[in-house]
């Protein structure tokens, strides 16, 4: 049976909403507007296309997952992410001019994770179908950077030696780094085939289910001055534009008047390192390996001012108000889920300056009306559009006292 629908609005992560008879519905890559016909629980047709509308630019993008926005004009999408954080901040009631976003694709993104199931009797790589199971075969992807173009074939390469299985690859700045997690064993009779593959690939690392297979030189980041050995599967920004944006935006927020300044959420020092070429720093991450490649780095690389780089869990164990007192800003990145213990911590402390970069709207403004509560100024928010035809955005926020 085929009916025929209505786009009245946008959800918050971008499907379309239809309001039918029998409920509210949600469908992705449909516009405000259109006019659509529904069957079998999906649209089958744009019956009358929103003037917004453009051509898709991956051949793959009906199908695939990973984007969600292709289709949409550059200024209304542009103005769409910007209007979803404006709301989420009234929610919370929080007044503050939000700068005109920053787009921060650049050359693409610099790290994947693709599936690798069989079809048939073909090993294939890509994206599952959005809200599905489905793999959607990819033969590439236009938002990867130049060097990941050939990623889905690489990945389906591992298939037949480790059957099902999930390849992350990220093209570090000396090369390829791949982590795999798969169900089967990189046991005795697969290790020829794998190193072959290994070789014929010119891969600079090849980590299985967390533990490193074989290693030609180790991947390398650059952070600021300084280059830093990845560590497995550690963390990255997408893109080296959003890297470079969320630094940018960080060092303009730093205070006339500072003498030292606490990276928490630190990571491998994407701020941390950037910011020591200035004043000493505190870097803080419950990341062990990533703590430990920081303090490597900061041993080797000259002109930097003193980094302290520490492991701790800020969830279970926030800064206390005592630690507090003898730091004068403080840069937060936390996951997605944001950093309300600390945040609570924060907004009791003597600290006068915080710069907060976040990943997720809704953690991010209720991590502010914390601030803001506890006698803090909300002086600015800029959205940083660093995953591109998604969803997400990003977001750097400036407080002070």
């Amino acid at each position: 049976m085929k009916t025929m629908h209505r786009v009245s609005r946008l959800g918050q992560m971008g499907d379309g909403i239809v309001e039918a008879g029998d409920g509210v519905l949600h469908f992705p890559k449909v516009l405000p507007g259109e006019q659509v016909e529904i069957a079998a629980g999906r649209v089958s047709r744009i019956v009358d296309p929103s003037p917004e509308r453009v051509a898709a630019f991956c051949q793959h993008y009906e199908a695939c997952g990973g984007c969600k926005f292709q289709h949409w004009a550059e200024t209304p999408y542009r103005a769409w992410k910007k209007a979803r954080l404006a709301q989420a901040l009234r929610a919370q009631g929080l007044d503050v001019s939000i700068a005109d976003m920053r787009d921060a694709h650049g050359a693409g993104r610099r790290r994947v994770s693709l599936h690798v199931r069989q079809i048939g009797d073909v090993w294939r790589a890509g994206f599952m179908e959005q809200k599905t199971h489905d793999l959607v075969p990819l033969n590439s992807c236009p938002v990867l950077v130049p060097q990941l173009q050939d990623a889905p074939t690489l990945a389906a390469e591992f298939g037949p030696h480790l059957g099902a299985c999930d390849v992350a690859m990220t093209w570090a700045a000396n090369g390829l780094d791949v982590a795999i997690k798969a169900e089967r064993k990189a046991v005795a009779k697969r290790l020829p085939a794998l190193s072959a593959l290994f070789n014929s690939r010119k891969l600079l690392r090849l980590s299985i289910n967390g533990e490193i297979f074989a290693m030609a030189a180790p991947p390398m980041v650059q952070l600021g001055a300084a280059m830093v050995v990845l560590p497995v599967q550690s963390f990255l920004q997408a893109t080296l534009a959003g890297e470079e944006t969320l630094y940018e935006l960080v060092l303009a927020s730093r205070p006339k008047k500072v003498r030292n300044v606490a990276d928490l959420f630190s990571g491998l020092g994407t701020f941390a390192l950037r910011l020591a070429q200035h004043l000493p720093v505190t870097a803080i991450d419950s990341d062990k390996p990533a703590i430990e490649a920081l303090q490597k780095t900061v041993r080797v690389t000259q002109a930097l001012k003193p980094v302290t780089a520490m492991v701790r869990n800020l969830f279970n164990a926030p800064l206390t108000v005592g630690e507090l007192k003898d730091l004068d800003w403080i840069v937060l990145d936390p996951p997605r889920s944001g950093a309300e213990a600390q945040i609570r911590q924060l907004a009791k402390s003597a600290v006068r300056h915080v710069t907060y970069v976040s990943c997720d709207v809704q953690s991010f403004t209720r991590d502010a009306r914390i601030l803001v509560d506890g006698g803090f100024k909300f002086n600015s928010v800029t959205p940083v559009d660093q995953f591109k035809w998604t969803g997400h955005v990003e977001l750097v926020g400036v407080f002070s006292k």
